[in-house]
C-alpha cells in the first residue's frame, strides 16, 4: 500500500531505500563511496542520513528547525559534478518516491528533488567559473 502522508517514518523509509539505490548505481555510487564509504550502516552514513531525514522533513513540511546548514556546501567537495549526474540522481529518487508514496505526494517529491539538482547545478557552475 502507498503513502499517502509525508511523516518522519515515510521519509527516514524515502531516504533509507533511495540511498541503498545510490550504492548500487554504477554512475552515482563512487562519488558516495569516497565520501562516506560502502555501508549505510557506518557511522559516517548513520549521521548523513540523520541530516538528510531533517532535510527532507523540513523541505517537504515547512517544520523549522530540523535542518539546520547549506546543502550545497558539502558537494563542493566530491569532485566535478555534472548534468548527467543530477539527471540520475533525479530519476533514482523519482523512482524511489513513486515506490512509497500515491502519486500526488511523490510528485511533490520530485518536484523538490528537481528543483534542488537544478540549483545545485547553477550554484555549481558559479563555484567552478571561480576556481
Amino acid at each position: 500500500m502507498l503513502i499517502d502522508t509525508i511523516d518522519r517514518a515515510s521519509v527516514e523509509k524515502l531516504v533509507r531505500e533511495f540511498y541503498a539505490k545510490i550504492l548500487k548505481d554504477e554512475l552515482l555510487g563512487r562519488y558516495f563511496f569516497m565520501a562516506l564509504g560502502d555501508d549505510l550502516k557506518n557511522d559516517k552514513w548513520y549521521e548523513h542520513l540523520i541530516t538528510l531525514d531533517n532535510f527532507w522533513i523540513s523541505l517537504m513540511t515547512g517544520e523549522e528547525g530540523r535542518y539546520l546548514g547549506d546543502p550545497f556546501l558539502p558537494h563542493m567537495f566530491l569532485g566535478e559534478l555534472n548534468p548527467e549526474l543530477f539527471d540520475r540522481w533525479v530519476a533514482l529518487f523519482r523512482e524511489t518516491a513513486e515506490e512509497i508514496y500515491t502519486p500526488p505526494v511523490a510528485l511533490k517529491f520530485y518536484g523538490k528533488a528537481k528543483g534542488l539538482a537544478k540549483r545545485f547545478m547553477t550554484d555549481l557552475e558559479i563555484a567552478y567559473e571561480e576556481d
